[in-house]
């Protein structure tokens, strides 16, 4: 019998308005819509990171959220979302002391999204 071994992590984050999250995540942030119940629940995804959403009336609890998502080409990401002008004033492309590249965004429901990608060092 083998060991137990976490795969894979799915964050759910607050939504406002899960069509317009959801048109959101996939006109800007280039995620395609897997599924949406209106004012209940939503699934994006993009290669094989999915995000899910749950309607939220209360705005301080998606501003008070965030996640991580690993990626790899964190330059050209960085490129693509920068020029789209998503880029979180107080998170731009940075080195970390933990081994890490990456940024943030927030959505327009406030949630906080931080892109990461190891560095060779790690």
């Amino acid at each position: 019998m083998s060991s137990p071994a976490f795969k894979s992590a799915v964050p759910i984050l607050a939504s406002l308005d899960i069509t317009k999250t959801i048109q959101f995540y996939c006109s800007v942030l280039g995620f395609t819509k897997i599924y949406e119940e209106s004012g209940v629940y939503g699934i994006v995804q993009r290669d094989v990171v999915q995000v899910h959403f749950w309607a939220c009336s209360k705005k301080h609890i998606a501003e008070n959220t965030a996640c991580r998502i690993n990626a790899q080409g964190i330059d050209a990401l960085y490129s693509e979302y920068r020029h789209k002008g998503v880029i979180h004033p107080n998170a731009p492309l940075q080195e970390k002391p933990w081994g890490n590249r990456e940024f943030a965004i927030l959505d327009e429901d406030g949630n906080l999204i931080t892109f990461f990608e190891a560095t060779q060092r790690n």
